[in-house]
């Protein structure tokens, strides 16, 4: 029998086509977007049930946050373009089968929409504005101008003036609106990664489920950690913690559908469960970002007193590293041999 040494390169690093194109910009942006539809979902949900005195922060204050956190996602999203000054060209077709047609459509939607819903209560979380001294006040003053009473303040413009009073007017509607765009922006951030099925990480339908519920986990943590009222601290405890145990059951659905799918998929789940991102998912995302957080909880509305901050933070923290390792695990893997 004549033997015949077979010598091969393929398992040298990088031999087969391996998709090294995101880097932090886009978990960032993932993040951020997740943010932002929670925190408006939850602003919207509240208005329609005539509860925004009820939960002031969630309607009033957290918000604030959302359109901040919508311009940093586009700022870290336009820095990872290749071709920066063409971004416009999204917006010259709409592709109904394309996630990121979609996800352009809808940022250029909500933004103006999330500015639009801070405006209507400006007045009512800012009573009062100094524009006396400071770099701040000649800023503030392009907008703003004194006027005395309870609200010692107005828009500059009067056509300003008119439009707040008409968000006011049709604050319930503008509600409907956003509730509706924060839905698809929140299980967005998910379906922009499902939708490359050539990631076997990727190619899976949970993930717009599990980025929606991560991205509303972390919103009820802001709301919590920056509300004052006991009652609304313990309220948004409770979703959270629903929240958590929604993920957790999305996450052991996710790897059970891996390790019961083809063999391609199961080395996807082996990244995770004795891989190079088993530290990383199992210890900052599961048990850090989500486990420890909910028993943290618990233990706060059973008596036992654990500062608020301290559950809110290592949400915030699990839900971005989440996001890092979705994104990074699920360019390494692949379909080819």
């Amino acid at each position: 029998m004549k033997e015949e040494l077979i010598i091969s390169g393929r398992m040298n690093p990088n031999i087969d086509p391996v998709l090294h194109l995101w880097h932090w910009e886009i978990p960032v942006y993932l993040f951020l977007g997740g943010l932002a539809a929670g925190l408006l979902f939850f602003a919207a949900f509240y208005v329609i049930r005539d509860e925004k005195d009820r939960f002031p922060t969630a309607v009033k204050i957290a918000p604030i946050l959302a359109p901040i956190a919508i311009i940093i996602g586009l700022i870290a999203l336009f820095l990872d373009l290749k071709h920066k000054l063409f971004f416009w060209r999204l917006y010259t077709v709409i592709r109904l089968e394309s996630p990121m047609s979609w996800g352009a459509w809808v940022l250029m939607i909500i933004t103006p929409l999330s500015f639009m819903w801070v405006g209507g209560f400006l007045k009512e979380v800012f009573p009062k504005i100094d524009l006396k001294k400071g770099f701040s006040s000649k800023l503030l003053k392009l907008v703003f101008k004194e006027s005395e009473g309870e609200v010692n303040w107005k828009w500059k413009y009067n056509f300003l003036e008119t439009f707040e009073k008409f968000i006011i007017f049709r604050r319930k509607e503008l509600a409907w609106v956003i509730l509706f765009y924060s839905l698809i922006l929140g299980v967005y951030t998910g379906i922009l990664l499902s939708a490359f099925n050539a990631r076997p990480l990727w190619n899976t339908a949970i993930l717009g489920p599990i980025f929606l519920v991560s991205g509303f986990s972390t919103a009820a943590a802001s709301i919590m950690w920056m509300s004052k009222l006991p009652e609304e601290k313990k309220w948004f405890s409770k979703i959270d913690i629903m929240l958590i145990i929604i993920e957790l059951f999305f996450i052991l659905h996710l790897f059970m559908g891996f390790l019961a799918g083809p063999q391609v998929q199961v080395d996807a789940a082996a990244l995770f469960w004795g891989g190079q991102f088993t530290v990383y998912f199992g210890l900052f995302v599961v048990i850090l970002g989500l486990i420890m957080p909910a028993i943290f909880e618990v233990m706060e509305l059973s008596g036992i007193h654990v500062h608020i901050s301290i559950p809110a933070f290592l949400i915030l923290f699990g839900g971005l590293i989440f996001r890092f390792v979705m994104v990074e695990a699920g360019q390494i893997t692949r379909y080819l041999y």
